[in-house]
């Protein structure tokens, strides 16, 4: 039995192993999992600009990748890295699927985010302009909740109880509609 060679002296393929386990901490956090809680604050950033270009991108089927990139300020990279799935590439350019799914997040009576998988855009304005009228409930306008009362948003019980809002108010300053930063859900 006669043993392949190989171009790289022993040393050299030591060197080349040694190299693959070094990785940057990037690297390293990109092979993890991590919740959205979890991310940095410039993720999250880089994340929702990307985001934001996706969304564009499926209200005008005609713009490019590249140019929701430059308009959102984000790399066409980065928007393959957090939403690659809803990115298909047709003729050498990035074209979006039409199915794109979405989380949104909406508060529980102890604060903690409640998530609805794939609402749909019917909903997700609803969730927006609850929690716009719940910022209008803490900063004073006592009747901003009075339309939401014993209302359901995709089968989530909408909290409107004054003592109770007044009660979460600290968990709800860290509140985001699509993402969560109070460690709450991933």
């Amino acid at each position: 039995m006669v043993a392949k060679r190989t171009n790289r002296s022993p040393k050299k393929r030591m060197l080349r192993g040694a190299q693959l386990g070094k990785q940057s901490r990037s690297q390293q956090m990109a092979r993890r999992k991590l919740s959205l809680s979890e991310l940095p604050t410039r993720s999250q950033s880089a994340r929702d600009r990307a985001s934001q270009a996706v969304d564009a991108m499926l209200h005008d089927p005609r713009l490019r990748a590249t140019r929701a990139s430059k308009r959102y300020r984000v790399k066409v990279a980065t928007i393959q890295k957090y939403f690659g799935a809803t990115l298909i590439k047709v003729n050498g350019r990035f074209q979006i699927r039409t199915s794109h799914s979405q989380t949104v997040y909406l508060p529980d009576e102890h604060g903690n985010p409640v998530p609805l998988h794939n609402p749909s855009r019917r909903q997700r304005k609803q969730a927006s302009d609850y929690l716009r009228d719940v910022g209008r409930y803490l900063r004073g306008n006592k009747n901003a909740l009075s339309k939401w009362r014993a209302k359901k948003i995709a089968g989530v019980e909408l909290v409107t109880d004054g003592r109770t809002l007044v009660s979460i108010e600290p968990a709800l300053s860290d509140f985001s509609l699509y993402r969560t930063l109070n460690g709450g859900a991933s």
